[in-house]
């Protein structure tokens, strides 16, 4: 069935190229969202609060909702993947179960590794290195010990969509993935410099749509939309 023609304030395209839409979701919140520690992909946990899964079933619906009342110019997801981390997984699931999808593991999509500043809060980051953590987000060459800068996370997050994007278009997969890696997606899609990809807010659970082109005029068409209260009653 022929999807409607683009909608007005779309990218501006010059041909009829069809893209591949990918719909990425920040998992659910967990304690560490809650304590604010940074939580990477060093360690597989830790897993999704009550309220995180909420959040999740809220980010379902709104999904579930692309291709069909919200989103009309953009097919229905027909694929679901996550990072391996235990969150992201739990919160595939909830979006699975929704959408009639199974969730494959991309370990391409996983967040930063944060090295030796795993679980750890800004204070005390910026307590025991002092001066690094700006430049880590603002300058995003920097590695702490035994991690990954933002730049690092860009080329493999950049390389998972490149792979999206050869395994075909006009169709939309979903991609259950993190704040850090999230916003990489996002910057790498717009061509923007790493040190500004920070500025983007992701929240839990909230969504964003990006498309990808062969040429790589890329759109984004969503940012940070909060899933909170898109549930039908």
């Amino acid at each position: 069935m022929a999807r409607p023609s683009r909608p007005s304030g779309s990218a501006p395209r010059f041909d009829d190229a069809t893209p591949t839409t990918v719909v990425l979701v920040r998992h659910g919140e967990t304690a560490m969202t809650v304590s604010r520690g940074y939580s990477g992909s060093s360690e597989p946990g830790p897993s999704l609060t009550e309220h995180g899964r909420a959040q999740a079933a809220d980010a379902a619906e709104l999904v579930c909702r692309v291709g069909h009342d919200l989103w009309g110019d953009i097919p229905f997801p027909t694929e679901l993947i996550c990072s391996p981390m235990v969150r992201t997984q739990e919160t595939a699931g909830i979006i699975g179960e929704r959408l009639g999808l199974t969730a494959r593991v991309e370990e391409g999509v996983k967040e930063a590794d944060f090295g030796a500043w795993q679980g750890l809060t800004s204070e005390q980051i910026e307590a025991r290195w002092p001066g690094q953590l700006e430049p880590w987000h603002t300058r995003a060459d920097l590695r702490p010990e035994g991690g990954e800068s933002i730049a690092d996370v860009g080329v493999r997050v950049g390389a998972s969509l490149d792979a999206l994007l050869d395994a075909g278009t006009d169709r939309t997969v979903v991609v259950v993935s993190h704040a850090v890696a999230i916003r990489a997606a996002l910057g790498v899609t717009m061509g923007a410099q790493p040190g500004s990809w920070s500025q983007l807010r992701v929240a839990p659970a909230s969504v964003s749509i990006i498309r990808l082109f062969h040429d790589r005029r890329h759109e984004i068409a969503v940012v940070g939309v909060p899933s909170e209260g898109w549930r039908r009653v």
